[in-house]
């Protein structure tokens, strides 16, 4: 049994694995797991198809034998971080840094800080007689997709349920959420034929059409934008489906007539929405303009939304225990997306703020952090007791 750290030292340790999604993260999944070693504590890696990541899935043993009506609590974090190559950075990224008010590196904040947090929780509560189990997601990939989440719902297979109440635990500012909004990429392949541009009636363009296309979803976006759904309150900022034309790729060289151009286009829908509409509605803009060549429309990805019910006994179960009487929603999707296809009722909860993630010096304060250790027990004693 691994001697325990007090969650500063955990983080500190975590966040000196680079487990950049591009990178394996088996070391630090290995780390985890040697770390929880317990008789009391089981723990099933559910690997990816090449074997290079794993998910955990980690059940602190409780004493309340088969859980028919689900009870217990679910704690969820990825353990992969976005690059931290910018040059801004004032230490070593994967060198957990204090200032006098906060810890400082990658994964800090996103979310490192609460897998500390979760992966101590389950060492506080093994010594602790639990009626409901305590259940642990740990996942890979969140950061590119949720790649982790969906094999963790294709390999959940038999296995029992997990309790309902979850938590996914990015930087919430310690705020419940019960709503974010997906994240639906889209792809757009334009084919035309190459030539010498010397010779262009020999060929054909494939940007000019992607251009056109391009045009045409600048005035989608215009148009989504001044539309409204029930959850449109909920995100005073962007009340509307967010498009984003985020990437163009075409054309090889200045004296060729371009064969092929692709155009990356990311929708943010609000929660409630069906993404396969927001995806008719961009095919239906791109057939009314796509006149010469081949254009090939695909949904490259898609994390859904999430959505809790105000009224579900989850959601007013962690409000009246937090004290949080506002509704908040998140316009960035998450794990839970996925996560809620497992019949699970998540929420989004966590310490630090989004606004420093993905940036260099990305930093966790410190009084969050051990407010954070104090709520999680409550909670813990709350649904697991």
């Amino acid at each position: 049994m691994a001697h325990s750290m007090s969650d500063s030292q955990l983080l500190a340790r975590l966040v000196s694995f680079d487990s950049t999604s591009v990178n394996s993260n088996l070391p630090i999944a290995d780390a985890i797991c040697d770390y929880l070693d317990d008789p009391r504590i089981t723990i099933n890696r559910m690997a990816s198809e090449d074997g290079q990541k794993t998910n955990l899935l980690v059940r602190v043993n409780a004493t309340g034998g088969s859980n028919p009506d689900r009870q217990g609590l679910v704690l969820s974090g990825h353990m992969d971080v976005v690059p931290a190559t910018e040059p801004d950075w004032r230490s070593d990224p994967f060198t957990l840094t204090e200032t006098a008010d906060a810890f400082v590196g990658r994964g800090a904040c996103d979310m490192k800080g609460f897998v500390a947090l979760a992966v101590n929780i389950a060492k506080w509560a093994a010594d602790r007689q639990l009626r409901h189990p305590l259940v642990l997601l740990l996942t890979y990939d969140e950061e590119v997709g949720s790649f982790g989440a969906l094999r963790m719902v294709e390999q959940w297979g038999h296995a029992p349920p997990p309790p309902r109440a979850a938590i996914i635990g990015e930087p919430t500012s310690l705020q419940l959420v019960r709503m974010h909004k997906g994240h639906l990429k889209m792809r757009i392949t334009c084919r035309g034929r190459g030539a010498h541009s010397g010779y262009p009636h020999l060929g054909v363009s494939a940007i000019e059409p992607a251009a056109r296309i391009i045009m045409a979803l600048a005035q989608l976006r215009a148009d989504l934008e001044n539309e409204r759904a029930e959850t449109s309150p909920f995100f005073p900022q962007t009340p509307f489906v967010a498009l984003n034309v985020a990437q163009v790729h075409g054309g090889s060289a200045i004296n060729i007539i371009p064969a092929q151009c692709t155009v990356d286009v990311g929708l943010r829908s609000l929660p409630g929405m069906d993404p396969k509409t927001i995806a008719d509605r961009v095919q239906e803009t791109i057939e009314s303009v796509k006149d010469r060549g081949d254009c090939v429309v695909e949904v490259a990805h898609n994390n859904p939304p999430m959505l809790l019910s105000e009224n579900s006994e989850t959601y007013r179960r962690f409000a009246t225990i937090l004290n949080q009487k506002q509704c908040v929603g998140v316009s960035y999707a998450t794990d839970a997306g996925i996560l809620q296809e497992l019949d699970l009722d998540c929420v989004i909860w966590g310490p630090g703020t989004i606004e420093v993630a993905h940036k260099p010096n990305e930093s966790m304060p410190k009084g969050e952090f051990s407010q954070a250790r104090k709520m999680l027990e409550q909670l813990v004693t709350e649904c697991c007791s």
